[in-house]
């Protein structure tokens, strides 16, 4: 359990620190317009939220923190 913590909480950091430096986006697919079977459709690329990222790197911390704090049973 402990190693797992450590480990998602490097991941957490390291896609908070991604995002965070402006890296972060994805697609959406909008429809414009349609008119019977016929669709015109937009695709734009969107960034993702900086809070997100921050948030990202406040839990992963706090995961390795308490990954490397946790006593060995």
């Amino acid at each position: 359990m402990r190693a797992g913590l450590i480990i998602a909480g490097i991941i957490l950091l390291a896609a908070g620190i991604w995002v965070t430096a402006g890296n972060g986006s994805y697609r959406k697919t909008d429809t414009v317009a349609q008119l019977g079977p016929a669709k015109i459709e937009a695709t734009h690329d969107k960034a993702v939220p900086q809070w997100l990222g921050i948030a990202g790197i406040v839990i992963g911390g706090l995961l390795v923190v308490g990954g490397i704090a946790s006593k060995k049973r």
